[in-house]
């Protein structure tokens, strides 16, 4: 079964508990559960890319699960590879994302799939979590940084040496694009987030600054979305400010501003260990543990 980026034993415990609506935001503006979306100014608003909805991959393979969640805005996006077969034909890929979706909610336990969007090798865009595309859905893609940002997944396995699409990354560029740019965000500059996880990469309550267009090892210790995919995000970011109608160079970082008394996730009966890392589980077939590379 395809299960996308495997985490290590620990991120599944507190993806699961994130998955589950149990991780709370560090960041303001998302105590309203079903805020209006932001409107950035027209001049830097891209145009929508075709999207392919839930409906089409999901069929009736669905299940009942709880009402999405909401923040008010996306400030950045997280590109994920998912660590799965890359030559697959693209009249398939209905079927892989169901097969993602079923390790998800089954093996994981989790209410839904984690990424907001997946993007196949033929540029054809899906959508991935419930609660709508053009809406600021919280995900459970990128641990510690859920919130305020959403989770691009490429189909496929791109470690150093396997070829990009083409079509692939320019439709990666349009979906960042449009979505950045409902805050009116440059996908070329920076934005400051707060670790809700302190399995992340930083400790809970850490204010760092990360790319708006960012790849999954910028916020957890992985090598999601793979060399190849990150050696291309350079250009990704161009293209999407490109898109929006950007022609002068990126502006100093966004600040997020951290609401007072959030400091980060509390997990009711769940302590964290003192040193927390993530342990890399050991699969069928092998005698060391497995390479970390990504959660969804």
């Amino acid at each position: 079964m395809l299960l996308g980026c495997l985490p290590g034993l620990v991120a599944v415990v507190a993806l699961a508990l994130s998955a589950r609506g149990v991780e709370h935001t560090a960041v303001a503006g998302l105590d309203g559960d079903e805020p209006v979306p932001a409107r950035a100014p027209a001049g830097h608003r891209a145009a929508r890319p075709h999207i392919v909805p839930r409906s089409v991959w999901l069929g009736t393979t669905g299940r009942t699960q709880p009402p999405p969640r909401y923040d008010d805005k996306v400030v950045a996006v997280f590109l994920h590879h998912t660590d799965s077969p890359g030559g697959y034909d693209c009249a398939d890929v209905p079927k892989i994302i169901r097969h993602l979706y079923a390790g998800q909610i089954g093996d994981r336990r989790w209410d839904d799939i984690g990424y907001n969007f997946l993007v196949d090798r033929c540029g054809t865009i899906y959508e991935g979590r419930a609660g709508g595309a053009e809406r600021a859905v919280i995900g459970a893609h990128t641990m510690g940084f859920n919130h305020r940002t959403a989770g691009i997944a490429a189909i496929g396995t791109f470690t150093a040496g396997v070829p990009v699409p083409k079509a692939m990354t320019d439709a990666i560029a349009a979906l960042a694009a449009w979505k950045l740019g409902l805050a009116d965000i440059d996908p070329r500059t920076s934005v400051r987030l707060v670790s809700s996880n302190s399995l992340s990469r930083f400790k809970v309550g850490a204010s760092v600054t990360l790319p708006a267009l960012a790849g999954h090892k910028d916020g957890f210790m992985t090598n999601c979305p793979g060399a190849a995919l990150t050696a291309r995000l350079p250009e990704i970011r161009e293209q999407a400010a490109r898109l929006q109608g950007r022609t002068t160079p990126a502006v100093p970082s966004r600040i997020i501003p951290v609401l007072p008394g959030r400091a980060g996730p509390a997990y009711p009966g769940w302590t964290a260990p003192a040193h927390p890392g993530p342990v890399a589980p050991v699969l069928p077939g092998r005698t060391a543990p497995a390479p970390l590379t990504g959660t969804p």
